[in-house]
Formats: C-alpha cells, structure tokens, sequence
C-alpha cells in the first residue's frame, strides 16, 4: 500500500456536488443499466464406480442500458 503524504494531499482538487433541485431537474436524462449475469453447469455420474464426471461451464452477461 502507498502512503499519502501532506503534499498529495494538498495537490488535490474538490469538486462540489450540485444542489438537490439541480439534481432533481435532470432526471429526464437519467442514465441507467440493467445488468443480468448467469453461470451455468451441469455435470453427471450416475451407477458408475470410481469414475470422474467434469463439466464445462457456459457463463453469460447481458447489459441493457437506457
């Protein structure tokens, strides 16, 4: 980990947040994400002794944003 000294500290900028009504006004461009994330697998071993099942595994990820 990196220590923060005084003079980065002092070597940083603010930003201050718009007010509450600003906000407010601009939520007819509100951006926004639906995000859906799924991983699946199946594997099987059936009536077999001392044998090994593996599976592969096929992951997906939908992004929809507005």
């Amino acid at each position: 980990m990196q220590k923060i000294t005084t003079a980065d500290l002092a070597a940083e900028d603010i930003e201050l947040l718009p007010s509450r009504d600003t906000m407010l006004a601009n939520l007819g461009s509100l951006n926004w994400a639906l995000v859906g994330a799924t991983n699946t697998a199946l594997a099987a071993n059936v009536l077999t002794i001392g044998s090994v099942a593996t599976a592969g595994a096929v992951q997906s990820i939908n992004v929809i944003q507005g």
